[in-house]
């Protein structure tokens, strides 16, 4: 149980950084699948298909993880002594989220529409190319934004 506590402490910036992110994920997840079956059906092209059900699931998942991440952090933006908040510790996070976001969503959204592209070229259920393809998005997403969490020192206390 010791190791488990001290796992927690040691990592709990980054689990609730991820926790943040896959909230956010499985809401977009769940929007933009039930939006790309129901615009299949009006629009053939796979590929604006892929385009629009990213732009739909960005527009879930962007501000759902603000609000989350937010809440799981802003003891951090207030300064203890005089109760106000730290506009320079806001400035500095939200420019390395800025940075380590744009990099990171830029991998995720190529790979999102070519997977989920290829997946209905190739005669996939419109659902189903969508989940395959976030899926398979979101692990290599992931990876890249923690990675960049560490590069960039997003979580000054966390060793990781």
């Amino acid at each position: 149980m010791r190791y488990g506590r001290s796992f927690y402490n040691k990592y709990w910036n980054y689990i609730l950084f991820n926790k943040d992110i896959i909230i956010s994920g499985i809401f977009a997840l769940i929007v933009g699948t039930f939006f790309t079956q129901f615009y299949s059906q009006y629009e053939k092209n796979n590929f604006l298909n892929s385009i629009v059900t990213l732009s739909v699931e960005y527009a879930v998942y962007i501000p759902l993880f603000a609000f989350l991440y937010y809440l799981d952090n802003k003891e951090k933006y207030v300064d203890p002594q005089s109760g106000k908040k730290n506009y320079a510790n806001i400035k500095k996070e939200i420019i390395k989220l800025f940075a380590i976001f744009s990099i990171s969503e830029i991998i995720f959204s190529v790979s999102k529409v070519s997977i989920h592209f290829q997946l209905m070229q190739i005669s996939y259920e419109p659902y189903h190319a969508t989940i395959i393809a976030s899926f398979s998005a979101w692990c290599i997403f992931l990876v890249s934004i923690n990675l960049g969490a560490k590069i960039i020192k997003l979580f000054k206390s966390s060793k990781i």
